[in-house]
């Protein structure tokens, strides 16, 4: 396969770029084959260990799916897809698998480490593919900022794998928000404290200082793909511990920040942040040999977002915390019951308060004056199969990538100022420019491995 073929032009990627605007997807598609409501979606999963074995099974139990092409650098993790899945192809490489199965295909999942979320997705949507891909949506600002508007030049149904966003709670909070409940917003506390996770990036690094031959069963070259050439090394990297790495992962607030943002965003309608700032962990910010290679093991992030009808005053402060960092006491202190959400989102109002804890309902605060208040009947829903019955044209999803593409971008902002500490970065969405630090600006997007360029981006 030609792979500079199906990429992004200099000249479309300055265009939208420029632009800054994201509009609504369309409902009508082009490129993508026609399918009815009744008839099947034929889908391949990309990346099927891990997380990509529980997305596999969630698209399985879809009526109107059917499997046709599985596809993993691990030997393991593709015999353990293909037993379950009798008769579906199977692939080393996702680019033979686009070229084998091109006319083949309705749409696709990516489920792989960050930095090789975007060519897969990219090169799938330029295809005419749709794409359903797992948090968060790129490794860098510029590959989403490119992605989101392939997807909606192409038309194609894109998913973002925030599954809570389809979960009740998630969708009631945005409700709340958008109804006012706790009346205009005044401020915004999100973190992610779980317990014992500063310990597995603490575990993920140094670097060894030479590495070893990896097991057969893993194509350790196509595990790498766009990142730089690095021996493999055994339990640092593959499966699990990549997200720690720079090369690979966005840190923890890249990992779990598009869970805990999205109904943030989607019920203040928010959009692109005017400045962010970080303040990282001290012995990482003093470690020249980690911050080359890893994430820190805590960071507190800060935005400043425009205002709108939903926010008091001209702008809203939306604060992150993980790690070593955790939000102020006094805003902890507001939970009655004492144990304050580890993953959570705390919206301040003029009216109250609204406690979001990852994954469950808002807790409207305080209890008293909101205990009489009717919580709004929704439908369950399966965020996978949201995706497909917008694939079949049933109903249009959510999480599509015109309203999480600006999301990510705002969260992986957060993750340049994570690598910039100290410094209040002032972003320009439509120039796609960082203002005032041109080394911040650089960290927008990266080099790719030789052999792995995408032309234009």
């Amino acid at each position: 396969m030609n792979q500079r073929s199906v990429f992004f032009s200099r000249r479309d990627f300055l265009r939208v770029a420029s632009s800054g605007v994201f509009p609504a997807p369309l409902v009508l598609r082009s490129g993508a084959r026609a399918a009815s409501p009744n008839s099947k979606l034929n889908h391949a999963c990309i990346g099927v260990g891990g997380m990509g074995w529980g997305d596999l099974q969630n698209f399985l139990k879809h009526e109107r799916v059917q499997i046709v092409a599985l596809c993993d650098v691990d030997a393991k993790h593709l015999k353990k897809a293909s037993d379950a899945v009798p008769g579906a192809r199977a692939y080393r490489d996702w680019r033979e698998l686009l070229e084998k199965e091109g006319d083949k295909i309705d749409s696709l999942n990516v489920t792989v480490p960050d930095h090789m979320h975007f060519p897969i997705a990219y090169s799938a949507i330029m295809r005419g593919k749709h794409v359903y891909c797992q948090k968060p949506m790129c490794h860098d600002v510029a590959e989403v900022r490119a992605l989101t508007n392939a997807a909606i030049k192409k038309r194609v149904c894109t998913q973002l794998g925030t599954q809570a966003a389809s979960g009740i709670g998630d969708r009631m909070a945005v409700q709340f928000l958008r109804d006012g409940v706790v009346g205009k917003i005044k401020h915004a506390y999100l973190c992610s404290n779980r317990p014992g996770a500063v310990e597995n990036y603490r575990l993920a690094g140094p670097r060894p200082a030479r590495g070893e031959e990896p097991p057969a069963h893993l194509d350790w070259d196509l595990w790498l793909g766009t990142a730089p050439t690095r021996p493999y090394a055994p339990g640092i990297y593959h499966p699990v511990k990549w997200r720690a790495w720079l090369d690979f992962g966005t840190g923890w607030s890249g990992d779990i920040g598009c869970h805990i943002f999205d109904h943030v965003w989607k019920g203040l309608d928010l959009k692109a942040p005017t400045t962010i700032v970080a303040e990282v962990q001290e012995s990482w910010k003093k470690s020249p040999e980690r911050r080359a290679d890893n994430w820190p093991q805590g960071d507190h992030i800060t935005w400043t977002f425009p205002g709108n009808k939903l926010i008091e005053g001209k702008e809203l402060t939306v604060e992150w915390f993980d790690g070593e960092f955790y939000p102020p006491k006094d805003i902890m202190a507001l939970n009655p019951s004492g144990q304050y959400p580890p993953e959570s989102a705390m919206l301040v109002g003029t009216e109250g308060a609204m406690l979001v804890a990852y994954s469950s309902g808002p807790l409207l605060l305080p209890l008293e004056k909101f205990k009489s208040l009717p919580r709004p009947k929704l439908p369950p829903r399966n965020h996978y199969h949201h995706f497909v019955d917008a694939c079949l044209g049933r109903e249009k999803n959510e999480s599509h990538f015109a309203q999480t593409g600006p999301m990510t971008e705002a969260i992986l902002l957060g993750t340049v100022a994570v690598r910039c500490p100290d410094q209040t970065l002032k972003w320009n969405a439509a120039g796609m420019k960082i203002t005032n630090c041109p080394g911040a600006q650089r960290l927008l997007k990266r080099r790719y491995r030789d052999g792995w360029e995408i032309a234009g981006v």
